[in-house]
């Protein structure tokens, strides 16, 4: 049985507003002689028909341009989104990765922030305080808790809320762009940190623009672009197909 499966899915998103029902816009056209039409809300589709499935211990990559609808995808798989038509079924524990930080409060300190965060993703008081200490060492924050996150660069930011993240080893990983987070030595703590998740056999979902650490840690890949899928299958081959497409060369010349 497959971890993570969806069928048909679809996602709207309404991006106008009708600014006839303003008192304003009433009041000029109570007294306008050309009676206007109403404008209709814009409808933009984020995804458009997806469908696909993804096997237990597979890491599967998203690539696509800005605005391809990867995000919206992975955020429709950890049940933050839901679709506007179709299905979407996953059989596991999932820890979205997708904004890191977004669960802090700025106006509490970092050690305060452990806590809620930890909360926030379902652990428990008693298991953040077991694993609060390989929390604080793998962040590299120790001189820092009990600073107001308000007063955090981006990146510290990010470090905290990606070792909390990551204590826990879940049955699917949802990832958006974690590999740069902070300065170069942890982002080579990160990329070591889900490569060991991924030996334990956690399914992995991965959006990144890097096409070198696509191929390099997944299986598979899914390019889509205007929320369609353009294609799906081997990591190197989709990728190669992906690049060609963009960049007008193959991958292997931009080596040379």
């Amino acid at each position: 049985m497959a971890i993570i499966r969806l069928d048909s899915v679809s996602m709207r998103f309404n991006l106008g507003i009708e600014k006839d029902y303003s008192f304003k816009q009433a009041f000029i056209n109570f007294f306008s002689f050309k009676k206007k039409k109403k404008k209709k809300k814009d409808e933009f589709w984020a995804l458009k028909d997806i469908s696909f499935k993804v096997e237990k211990g597979e890491v599967v990559g998203l690539i696509g341009s800005n605005g391809a609808g990867k995000s919206t995808l992975l955020k429709v798989v950890s049940g933050v989104m839901k679709p506007t038509k179709g299905k979407v079924e996953v059989n596991g524990v999932i820890s979205p990765m997708i904004e890191l930080g977004a669960g802090f409060d700025s106006e509490l300190t970092a050690r305060e922030n452990i806590f809620l965060n930890g909360a926030v993703l379902g652990y428990s008081k008693s298991f953040i305080e077991e694993k609060f200490d390989e929390i604080v060492k793998f962040s590299e924050l120790k001189d820092f808790l009990f600073f107001f996150i308000k007063n955090f660069s981006s990146g510290m930011t990010a470090k905290l809320a990606f070792s909390i993240s990551t204590v826990v080893n879940p049955e699917v990983l949802i990832v958006d762009e974690i590999l740069s987070v902070g300065d170069i030595k942890f982002q080579e703590k990160s990329k070591n940190k889900m490569l060991e998740m991924i030996k334990g056999g956690t399914t992995v979902l991965y959006v990144s623009h890097s096409i070198e650490a696509i191929r390099d840690l997944c299986t598979k890949v899914i390019w889509i672009e205007h929320g369609e899928m353009v294609m799906i299958g081997d990591a190197k081959k989709v990728c190669d197909k992906y690049y060609e497409k963009q960049m007008g060369k193959k991958f292997e010349d931009s080596k040379k």
